[in-house]
């Protein structure tokens, strides 16, 4: 445990002092310096210090953009999300490779906390960088990129000769029972997913990015999210939904090294060689009617859910984490967890293992209707949609009683392709 020296000097950290700040406050660098040998040893200590801690704080706060796989997967989830989907526009091929080569240089400066390429000195053209995240920590930034189903065939056209490259897992999600999609808010040739512990520095990389696309691609739609979990800590709670029930309790974890490897990431022989290491994203967005929820008695929302609100527990359990015992029936032979409930139909069999990284919306209010705008962007990873999410939703749709209060308005799924070493560009095995 640090002492009270020790936890003086952090604090310095916690106020944004600068190893400048403490020279100049000792008198070095002034008229002269004001203390004896000792002190100034002291002093120079302290300055140590605090770089050492800055920089080990800066480290915590940056996750690398290169790696043998694209982070933003299984990276720890942040507090706040931007998601945009894009169209292409351009006709060239040639201009398409460009463009993931500008966005992996950008997408490289930006998580490392820097601006995007050089200092502006001419004052007659436009910055580099839009300049908004200037002075702001990268706070976990992590930028992931996805091509979609149409970028190899829209409409019947193979535009960039990617067609005979399209993995058989890659193809629009059926439109499953009860749906009332919506096309503003869904599809989309690329995908980019920014994710960081600040919006402010979430947008500006989506930003940054949907610029560098001008010319070659458009934005199509776009949406921010947030979760309610605060700094990554052992000790957090599962964060919350806005039915006030907590979200991704079953969950597949790097902690089981194993079980995430085989569900998450594409496999060699799965599919084409350029996919391997790579991960299939759906993303399906999903208005809370929030003003019928609320009427709603707890017993029934439970009962909806198939877990206690307060614990996070299956019905039945106190534990949060509690395996779900299906088969339990209370003194009448009913089932504890009722045959509707969320908890159970997403369950099924229990051969269905996604890595979920959803986040909740709010979009003000509704002007026809003047209700909430909210709700949830749900967002799984896998390595086979056909095998995981497909099934799962297939059941959800049929009988889940919480269709009741929800619908599904978006709908989208992208392979995020696999993770780029420094001298490469994201996508590069993809032309090849």
């Amino acid at each position: 445990m640090p002492n009270e020296t020790e936890r003086e000097k952090e604090g310095l950290l916690e106020k944004n002092v600068s190893r400048r700040d403490i020279l100049k406050s000792a008198g070095i660098g002034g008229i002269g310096v004001l203390i004896g040998a000792s002190g100034l040893g002291g002093v120079m200590a302290a300055a140590d210090k605090l770089d050492t801690l800055k920089a080990r704080g800066k480290s915590e706060l940056t996750i690398p953009f290169y790696g043998k796989h694209q982070a933003g997967i299984a990276t720890q989830k942040q507090d706040h999300l931007y998601f945009a989907a894009l169209d292409v526009t351009t006709k060239s091929r040639q201009e398409l490779k460009e463009l993931f080569q500008e966005w992996t240089a950008a997408a490289a400066d930006m998580t490392a906390g820097a601006l995007i390429g050089k200092p502006q000195e001419n004052g007659y053209i436009p910055p580099a960088d839009t300049g908004e995240a200037a002075g702001l920590e990268q706070a976990r930034l992590t930028i992931t990129f996805g091509v979609g189903p149409t970028l190899f065939n829209k409409a019947g056209t193979d535009r960039f000769g990617l067609g005979g490259r399209q993995p058989k897992e890659l193809k629009k999600l059926p439109v499953f029972q009860l749906d009332a999609l919506d096309e503003a808010w869904s599809e989309g040739d690329l995908c980019i997913q920014v994710c960081s512990d600040d919006a402010q520095v979430n947008f500006h990389a989506v930003r940054n990015l949907v610029r560098i696309a001008r010319g070659k691609a458009v934005l199509r739609w776009g949406q921010e999210g947030f979760q309610g979990k605060g700094r990554p800590k052992a000790d957090r709670e599962t964060p919350r939904n806005l039915f006030g029930f907590k979200d991704e309790t079953v969950n597949l974890s790097m902690d089981r090294a194993k079980e995430f490897n085989e569900n998450v990431w594409v496999q060699s022989g799965d599919g084409p060689a350029w996919m391997t290491g790579g991960s299939y994203l759906v993303v399906r967005k999903i208005q809370m009617h929030i003003e019928v929820w609320d009427r709603t008695t707890l017993n029934d929302q439970e009962g909806t859910f198939g877990r206690h609100r307060a614990t996070g527990a299956p019905l039945g359990k106190k534990d949060e984490f509690a395996p779900l015992s299906l088969d339990r029936q209370d003194a009448a032979g009913t089932p504890v967890i009722p045959q509707t409930a969320h908890v159970r139909l997403a369950h099924g069999e229990g051969a269905e293992k996604l890595l979920r990284r959803s986040y909740s919306y709010s979009n003000g209010m509704s002007v026809n209707t003047g209700t909430f705008d909210a709700g949830l962007l749900f967002m799984c990873y896998q390595r086979k949609p056909s095998r995981q999410f497909i099934p799962v939703q297939k059941r959800l749709a049929k009988s889940d009683k919480l269709n009741e209060y929800i619908t599904h308005r978006g709908s989208a799924i992208f392979a995020c392709l696999p993770g780029a070493h420094k001298g490469s560009w994201i996508g590069e095995a993809l032309f090849r």
